[in-house]
């Protein structure tokens, strides 16, 4: 099987590499080999890497700053991403796109299924709807895996910003009132090899049907909560002789972003449990994971 990767450098990317190695051929492209913002080069890319299997790891995903760049925003993570899914089609590919919980408006109660009407409060959920339309409107062999509120040890993501801040000695404000799964980008990868090894078994029995859906880790938190865990393992590990910084509790309304952020930002992942018989760990043991994780350790001790 021949695999290709978008979006090798990302924190999601980046894992793909290792997890889908056991499936066959890898071939991973970072934005200097394949730039989403410059579609008209993609077809080109594509054909010349002939996969089986396309997967897109890449996207915009600055969610503030995507309030001021929703053109570019949308180039990247709609645009693109039909293309990419049109040239899969075109050769056969099965292609697999990562969409995210922002897509919904957090108003609901309780966990959101996939049949559930989209309704994104910010520039970035919109971008990301227009790609899950741009996939469906392509057609062909497709798979959108939404997930949220991923981190990993490398990268810019909400644990390592934490961490950063705490080691310098800040206060931390953190919102107490947006509840979600924190997702360790390890974990989705490891699930997406699974996915993409019985979609091809799907396809070679001729079931194969294009789907979305919801990948992220079982249980929730706020970002407080969150927050509370990273330090918490932190000052019980390698930071216990530093003095624990304070961490406060506060609104959505206190905290200055210019993107709106949904309130509810649970997945429910039954599907992802009844069709490939998977399902994530607990949020919880994802992190205590990364915290422990070799790249995790390294930076540390920098």
């Amino acid at each position: 099987m021949r695999l290709l990767v978008i979006g090798a450098s990302g924190q999601i990317g980046w894992e793909l590499t290792r997890s889908l190695t056991p499936l066959g051929h890898v071939n991973a492209m970072d934005r200097t080999a394949c730039d989403l913002a410059r579609p008209e080069t993609l077809p080109e890319i594509v054909r010349d890497a002939k996969p089986d299997v396309l997967v897109n790891a890449a996207g915009y995903t600055a969610v503030d700053k995507a309030e001021d760049e929703e053109t570019l925003a949308t180039l990247v993570n709609a645009t693109a991403v039909g293309v990419l899914a049109q040239t899969a089609r075109a050769i056969g590919a099965l292609f697999v796109n990562y969409s995210t919980d922002y897509v919904f408006d957090g108003a609901k109660r309780g966990p959101y299924v996939e049949d559930d009407p989209p309704r994104p409060l910010n520039a970035y959920g919109r971008s990301k709807l227009a790609g899950e339309t741009a996939v469906r409107d392509a057609g062909g062999d497709f798979l959108i895996l939404r997930t949220s509120w991923v981190y990993a040890a490398r990268g810019h993501n909400f644990l390592r910003t934490i961490l950063r801040r705490a080691r310098a000695g800040e206060e931390l404000r953190v919102v107490d009132d947006q509840v979600g799964a924190p997702t360790w980008a390890h974990h989705v990868a490891d699930a997406t090899a699974s996915v993409i090894r019985q979609a091809r078994q799907e396809q070679e029995r001729g079931q194969f049907r294009p789907d979305i859906l919801h990948m992220t880790a079982a249980g929730t938190t706020s970002w407080h909560g969150f927050a509370h865990a990273i330090l918490q393992r932190a000052w019980a590990g390698a930071l216990a002789s530093r003095p624990a910084p304070g961490l406060h509790a506060i609104t959505s309304r206190d905290y200055p972003a210019a993107a709106i952020r949904p309130k509810n930002s649970v997945l429910c992942c039954d599907r992802l449990r009844e069709r490939f018989a998977l399902a994530l760990p607990d949020w919880s043991v994802g992190l205590a994971s990364c915290l422990t994780d070799e790249d995790m350790a390294q930076q540390d001790a920098t």
